[in-house]
């Protein structure tokens, strides 16, 4: 870490100008309260208000939202001390604590069904190891197929408005910063891999152990940029231009905040809006595909929207690409783990057709992501195509029969495979080079060039 002294606020602490406290602090806190309360509450046993799944999912859904953008100033402060990368990574992992949260406890469940009774299908309802896997594929598959999509618009719209075209904020299309190659590689790589799951039976510790090598490296990767230069505004200016130490409790203070409220609220936030949803006779796997994940990924789809709309695009996607790389290295690695701990086995955690059918589309869409990525450039039509596949997969699982939903996977994963080949074809000659920076270029060289 480097200490204040050389970093951006020392025209201010020359001059004594010190920014006024901001308002929107208190205020986030103010929002996050109840819902941290009544999460808190219900695990230590204290005693607490009793309220209906809609009201619930709000109070919980506002206290989700306060947090991230506690999330996002912690961020963004901690540029001062870190690279921007690993800032964004670090981001990441605790953007995503609500999709852990819920996703291993699905998976926990499974594994106590399995050790009671040797097999996770049960008579009534929803198979249990599918559950998991489900929230698993639903979360990856919103994350590219609405986040993505949703970065470019809110960046093409700001930046009109703005009446400004920056490096990665021009109207139809969001550049990626050249150090954020590392992301496209090793997404690439836990791809690749992801592609054999779909011929297995099980996600066994094997998976395990390389999905979650795969993310060390990429940790190790991230960790080699030095700290660059941070353009900080509110909240998160107020905090960067402190003395090293106060700074840097400020900003673990709000990481910690921010990933105890999720890790108190998610669960509880993803089961209301599951009971609300079952309330309207909406099937159970649905609801864990497509609502629970919507309820938790929406910190990080949030913490985007804040940085696409100040016209940091390439932080924005940086966002949900490193949560994208998060997810698809981490969370599935820690599933089998989970699953062997509460099953009391080495088993792997059972993968039946449909199962495997959802991680080949996942796994289908994602080669599709990368190959987008490339030239480290997301356009508008590279959005609109990643936004409408997945609008037809989520209608098709929602109006089509068990049968007819399962052509539309297969028919989509070869599409996807299909445009992938294409678009790794039309940017071969950019492919080497985001290889060789994701892997081995200096930080110090891919900071000196502008995002393309």
């Amino acid at each position: 870490m480097r200490d204040k002294t050389t970093r951006w606020p020392d025209s201010v602490e020359a001059s004594g100008d010190r920014r006024k406290f901001p308002v929107r602090l208190p205020a986030a806190v103010a929002v996050v309260l109840p819902g941290a309360y009544l999460g808190a509450a219900d695990y230590l046993h204290w005693p607490h208000p009793s309220l209906s799944p809609p009201l619930a999912a709000v109070v919980f859904g506002a206290a989700i939202i306060g947090a991230a953008f506690l999330l996002s100033w912690a961020a963004e402060a901690a540029q001062v001390d870190i690279s921007a990368g690993l800032a964004i990574a670090l981001l990441a992992v605790l953007a995503v604590l609500p999709e852990y949260a819920v996703d291993l406890v699905f998976t926990f469940q499974a594994g106590q069904q399995y050790a009671e009774q040797g097999t996770c299908v049960q008579a009534a309802g929803a198979n249990p190891c599918s559950l998991a896997l489900a929230n698993m594929t639903g979360a990856n598959r919103i994350l590219v197929g609405l986040g993505w999509p949703l970065v470019v618009l809110v960046a093409s719209v700001a930046a009109v408005r703005a009446r400004k075209r920056s490096a990665s904020a021009k109207p139809g299309r969001v550049a990626l910063a050249p150090a954020m190659s590392a992301e496209v590689v090793f997404l690439g790589v836990a791809t690749l891999y992801s592609l054999t799951l779909p011929l297995r039976t099980t996600l066994t510790l094997v998976d395990a152990v390389v999905f979650i090598g795969i993310f060390a490296a990429y940790a190790w990767r991230l960790a080699q940029a030095p700290a660059g230069e941070p353009d900080l505004a509110g909240v998160a200016a107020w905090v960067g231009e402190k003395p090293a130490r106060p700074r840097r409790s400020l900003v673990v203070g709000l990481f910690a905040t921010a990933g105890l409220v999720i890790l108190a609220t998610a669960e509880h936030f993803a089961e209301n809006l599951v009971a609300t949803g079952g309330r309207l006779g909406v099937d159970e796997f649905l609801l864990v595909q497509w609502v629970a994940p919507l309820a938790s990924e929406s910190p990080e789809l949030i913490v985007a929207c804040l940085f696409a709309a100040r016209l940091k695009a390439s932080e924005s996607l940086g966002t949900l690409l490193s949560s994208k790389v998060n997810q698809w290295t981490l969370l599935v690695g820690t599933i089998p783990v989970v699953f062997a701990l509460s099953a009391g086995t080495t088993d792997g955690l059972p993968l039946d057709g449909h199962q495997r059918l959802e991680l080949l589309v996942t796994a289908s869409q994602s080669l599709f992501a990368v190959a987008i990525l490339t030239n480290l450039g997301l356009t508008v039509v590279g959005a609109l195509s990643l936004f409408a596949l997945f609008a037809v997969q989520f209608t098709a699982s929602l109006t089509l029969s068990p049968d007819a939903n399962r052509v539309v996977i297969i028919v989509l994963s070869a599409l996807y495979a299909v445009l992938a080949a294409v678009q790794l074809i039309r940017y071969r000659r950019d492919l080497g080079r985001t290889v060789r920076d994701g892997l081995t270029t200096p930080f110090g060289d891919l900071a000196r060039r502008s995002p393309g």
